[in-house]
């Protein structure tokens, strides 16, 4: 379990006063032999006169192979009149590129069932490295990135659809639900010394499983 607290000043500075708070909770379940049940809570907070902005979705150093889908979603809007000056990624959320949502604040829960399926089946030294570290796993995510006091505050960009027809701006409020989630299955081993991940997950948003994708 990790719970932190920091502070960001700049001593000349006033407007740079930032606050940054956050937990980091692990829990590990044996279901038989070395099958295990891995569980994950993160969430984290900014607040002062300057902010750190997070970026709900993906992995940690994810390697995008994609041509098609960016690893940044630039469609979702990012509020122009908070004072950000740090910005961070809120992981993981497979199923999603990084910033599905946005926000001061984040939370989110993953749930993982981890065989290694080659030490599970036989009970004697295994002198591959790759197999002996060989696992497959199947997830499930599910978090928010939001602005306000809850997810359901209302005082998301992200909330809000804009048409601008100058000089007059259209504001559409689009009624997304601001939790998503995802799921999947991936592999995991180590190959010449490192550890390498592959997922295949699909996002789930307003109740609709989106395309899959995948991480490496």
């Amino acid at each position: 379990m990790k719970i932190f607290g920091e502070a960001f000043k700049q001593i000349d500075k006033k407007e740079t006063d930032m606050f940054v708070t956050g937990a980091d909770i692990r829990y590990y379940q044996p279901i038989h032999k070395n099958l295990i049940f891995a569980a994950r809570f993160a969430t984290s907070s900014s607040f002062g006169r300057a902010k750190l902005i997070y970026y709900l979705g993906g992995i940690d150093n994810w390697i995008n192979l994609s041509s098609k889908t960016p690893t940044f979603n630039n469609e979702i809007r990012i509020d122009p009149e908070v004072n950000y000056v740090y910005q961070a990624v809120a992981t993981n959320l497979r199923g999603f590129q990084q910033n599905i949502s946005n926000g001061t604040n984040f939370a989110v829960v993953n749930a993982e069932i981890r065989w290694p399926v080659i030490a599970y089946l036989y009970n004697r030294p295994i002198n591959n490295d790759f197999l002996r570290h060989l696992q497959l796993i199947g997830f499930f995510d599910i978090g928010s990135a939001w602005s306000g006091l809850s997810p359901f505050s209302g005082d998301n960009a992200y909330e809000n659809d804009y048409y601008d027809n100058y000089p007059v701006t259209i504001i559409i409020h689009n009624d997304n639900f601001p939790i998503v989630s995802g799921y999947g299955f991936g592999i995991r081993s180590k190959v010449f010394g490192y550890f390498l991940r592959a997922d295949w997950a699909w996002g789930v948003e307003n109740n609709v499983i989106q395309p899959q994708m995948f991480y490496l």
